[in-house]
């Protein structure tokens, strides 16, 4: 049994490459020209080491070690500077030295390949030279060509007898080309834990799947796909899904002593909104606005000013109140709004015009201005505004939002620095997404301006960008693989036709998307079965095509939840507050754990969920030694075998029984005559050790592959 425990992760590891590029441009350029430049940079040299140019970053300096190895940080002399506890060697000097996600970020660079896609890096200017004109980025035609800025078109296909949704034309569209057809369908006991896991994020019941198994009426798809749709669990799958892009977060990455005034105590509240706005199926266009500029529109109920976390949440710098820092806030901003909402990323043009985009430096200081003139408050039910107050002392239903401040539009940064200032960019949209001679925002910050430029029909990227997500969450790839990145240097859609038909549907029905999820669980496509066919597999091994379904392994949020309820502990609470993950008698949903960008729970962090402070567009998926140990050893697993093996006591009936009843729980299925037998075997052996042999076995039965997977 400990050998088919630990088969279970067993596979290839899988995971999210960031753009090396944009990675390079957000995280590492902006350390080196502020940590770096002052003693590596143009007018010193330490060490014969300079910085600010790739050449000589390739090179020795005064030494016979490479300052940087493309593709092998632990062999870069970089690295090691960074990491040396030698007074006499570390880099930056005492007082200066990064942190660890700094450093991480710096190595994860030149794991990718050291990326340097502009070797002029800005040396130090003098701040009182005069500054040259710009040179405006001509928006061409050709420009504006570019698949994901035209506007999505519906498709004609015809039907054909396999279709039972209008997407699966498109799908039958794309198999036929590749000389491919559909798969069978999966059997009713796969499909109901397939759907039930993908709307809900749990697993049915073995109630729920007799039920379903046992219904013959052509309606009953029908019936559950609704039924599950109405679930408030419904709302916390999705917001599973949304609040990585959100960047969603309790405190700061940085904390000094017990300063917690940066920290959002009230954040749930925002997540409760979401949750809130999914399970009352909020127009998608709606939900976008609201958290742009819930206070700048007419119509919003008071209700809806929570919806203004995604920006309030946002991080925050300490010694904010200088220019470089709040700089580096607007960026946050910029970049989670754009790649979140957008699919494009915005942010590569902070220090000079996108290197893949016709997105110009222009168009990045429009935007930010926006979040110049917007003001991160606390904001107290009564209206007032909390100043100054410890985490612990909040009021508990202040509201962690923005609101309007200084509004005034920002000049351009030369290469980004904050004391070379170019000419103003008054805050408007991007300009390719625009039609010509748009005027500039002018109501107050500009941000409901900004809503409607982004969540109205002419807009061409936010309903493909929300389909492909839903896509991805149903399907297990999205139709775009850079989910984040819909421009140039993103992957181009697997079935461009597909997504559009998809987007412009979406827009033409409300932007609903208990719609949209509807429309993807009544599919064919969706009700294909995951088996391998191997000579279908030779012509086309990343089933891009969709001639089956893929085989899924389950977030760790589906995941955590599920041994909890087949241990008969979940405890669903809609809207709780926040709860730590890593302690074992906690047994709320996972969508209610505490989220901390200063240090992520050791539960979280070891099943791949993202980064607090930074926007996630997917997940990584790893199979590392230490999820082993940890299903196999930690506190948490043993109380719920303990529990698991306690409700199958109270089962009437022989071992065997109790052994059925165990695999219908978990896995929705009876076990073969080969299961049973060794799982009989084994109860019946003595007990040895501190665990009785029925919790050591519910404890592997939990820890198996098909508890992780979903098919």
């Amino acid at each position: 049994m400990l050998a088919l425990c630990l088969s279970a992760f067993a596979g290839v590891t899988a995971s999210a490459t960031p753009d090396p590029i944009a990675q390079f441009e957000r995280e590492v350029k902006p350390l080196l020209e502020q940590r770096c430049f002052e003693c590596h940079g143009p007018d010193k040299q330490k060490g014969g080491i300079r910085l600010d140019q790739k050449a000589s970053m390739l090179g020795t300096g005064d030494s016979e070690q490479p300052v940087v190895v493309p593709g092998q940080s632990a062999a870069s002399l970089l690295v090691k500077r960074l990491l040396s506890t030698d007074p006499d060697e570390a880099m930056p000097p005492k007082g200066k030295r990064l942190e660890p996600d700094q450093i991480a970020s710096v190595k994860l660079w030149i794991d990718l390949g050291a990326h340097w896609p502009d070797s002029k890096v800005a040396a130090a200017e003098d701040p009182s030279a005069p500054v040259a004109p710009l040179k405006t980025m001509a928006i061409t035609a050709t420009d504006r060509a570019f698949w994901s800025f035209q506007p999505p078109h519906k498709s004609n296909r015809p039907a054909d007898t396999w279709c039972r949704q209008p997407l699966d034309r498109l799908v039958l569209s794309r198999l036929h080309e590749k000389g491919l057809t559909p798969s069978v369908e999966a059997s009713r006991a796969t499909f109901i834990r397939r759907l039930t896991f993908d709307i809900t994020g749990l697993p049915p019941t073995p109630e729920e799947v007799d039920a379903f198994t046992g219904d013959h009426d052509p309606s009953a798809y029908d019936r559950l796909t609704d039924r599950l749709l109405a679930s408030p669990r419904f709302g916390e799958r999705l917001a599973s899904m949304w609040l990585p892009l959100a960047r969603f977060g309790e405190d700061q990455a940085h904390q000094v002593g017990d300063d917690t005034k940066f920290f959002y105590p009230n954040a749930h509240l925002y997540r409760a909104w979401v949750i809130d706005a999914f399970n009352r199926d909020l127009p998608y266009d709606r939900f976008l606005k609201l958290q742009l500029a819930a206070d700048r529109l007419p119509d919003a109920p008071k209700s809806d000013l929570a919806a203004l976390g995604f920006l309030g949440l946002g991080p925050k710098y300490y010694d904010r109140g200088r220019l470089e820092v709040m700089a580096d806030e607007w960026e946050d901003r910029v970049d989670t709004v754009c790649r979140t909402m957008l699919g494009l990323t915005v942010a590569c043009a902070r220090c000079h015009d996108h290197k893949f985009d016709p997105i110009s430096t222009t168009d990045y200081y429009a935007l930010a201005g926006i979040f110049a003139s917007t003001r991160m408050v606390n904001r107290l039910p009564d209206g007032g505004v909390e100043k100054d107050v410890k985490a612990s002392q909040m009021n508990p239903g202040t509201l962690h939002v923005v609101e309007d401040g200084d509004v005034h539009d920002l000049n351009v940064f030369i290469r980004g620095n904050v004391t070379r200032k170019g000419p103003l960019a008054p805050r408007s949209f991007l300009t390719v997404l625009s039609p010509e001679n748009s005027p500039a925002f002018h109501e107050g910050s500009g941000r409901a301006e900004l809503a409607q430029a982004i969540a109205g029909r002419d807009n061409p990227l936010a309903a493909r960008v929300i389909v492909n997500r839903v896509w991805g969450l149903f399907f297990g790839q999205p139709l775009v693989a850079t989910p984040s990145n819909f421009g140039h240097s993103g992957t181009a859609p697997i079935n461009q036709e597909l997504l559009d038909d998809l987007a412009v549907r979406f827009m033409d029905e409300g932007w609903s998307i208990k719609k949209l999820v509807r429309e993807i669980a009544l599919s064919a496509t969706y009700r294909q079965s995951s088996a391998l066919d191997a000579a279908k597999a030779a012509r086309d091994p990343g089933n891009e095509a969709l001639w089956r379904m893929n085989r899924r392994r389950l977030t760790v949020e589906q995941w955590r939840d599920a041994v909890l309820e087949v241990s008969g502990e979940l405890h669903e609470e809609l809207d709780a507050k926040s709860a730590e993950l890593d302690d074992p008698n906690d047994t709320q949903r996972s969508v209610y754990s505490h989220v901390s960008r200063l240090k992520l729970s050791d539960l979280l962090m070891q099943f791949d969920y993202p980064d607090a402070n930074v926007h996630a567009e997917k997940r990584s998926v790893t199979t590392t030694p230490m999820q082993k140990l940890f299903l196999l050893n930690s506190p948490f697993m043993q109380k719920r075998a303990t529990a698991l093996a306690a409700r199958l006591q109270q089962i009437e009936g022989s071992d065997e029984d109790k052994i059925i009843a165990a695999y219908r729980l978990l896995y929705s299925r009876e076990p073969d005559a080969t299961e049973r037998g060794l799982a009989l075997a084994f109860l019946q052996k003595s007990t040895t050790g501190e665990m009785p042999r029925w919790e050591r076995y519910t404890q592997l039965l939990l820890a198996s592959n098909e508890m992780l997977y979903v098919d």
